[in-house]
């Protein structure tokens, strides 16, 4: 049996890596957001465009730079992130100023957000359930730590 076979039994297998904050952190990063992709992907939304329409949905107005700060994605990637939104038909903008837009969802994007929303709020049903409700405010808040956004 060689070591990539899937009948290895590595459960005696020493683990460096077991008491490693960052490396759970990344292993369950990697399970939610592979859930959140392939559950998201019947409503052709990705993880992140369902973030943005969720985020205008709840501040309409917003500009596009404001969401990129707010979600930390760098004004590069935003331009095509919007971009998609607007050609699909789900945001409009509006001019707010100069060369400032505001967004707001459309008809087609109010649904859509909807159907996201049921979306994820069932995904985040299932990473919940074995875990202990009490406990969720404390790994909340020390999650923002760790993200460096204590509010």
């Amino acid at each position: 049996m060689d070591a990539g076979s899937p009948d290895k039994d590595v459960s005696r297998v020493p683990d460096p890596l077991e008491d490693l904050l960052g490396y759970w952190l990344r292993r369950a990063s990697t399970a939610m957001m592979a859930d959140l992709g392939s559950s998201l992907a019947p409503a052709d939304l990705r993880p992140t465009e369902a973030t943005i329409l969720i985020l205008i949905r709840a501040n309409p107005g917003l500009t596009q730079s404001d969401i990129g700060r707010v979600l930390g994605i760098a004004r590069a990637n935003m331009a095509p992130l919007m971009g998609g939104l607007l050609k699909r038909g789900f945001i409009q903008k509006s001019r707010v100023d100069g060369r400032s837009q505001s967004l707001a969802l459309t008809e087609l994007g109010v649904d859509k957000v909807c159907a996201a929303q049921t979306i994820i709020d069932a995904h985040e049903a299932r990473f919940r359930e074995g875990l202990d409700v009490a406990l969720l405010p404390d790994m909340i808040a020390a999650l923002r730590t760790l993200a460096g956004s204590e509010t």
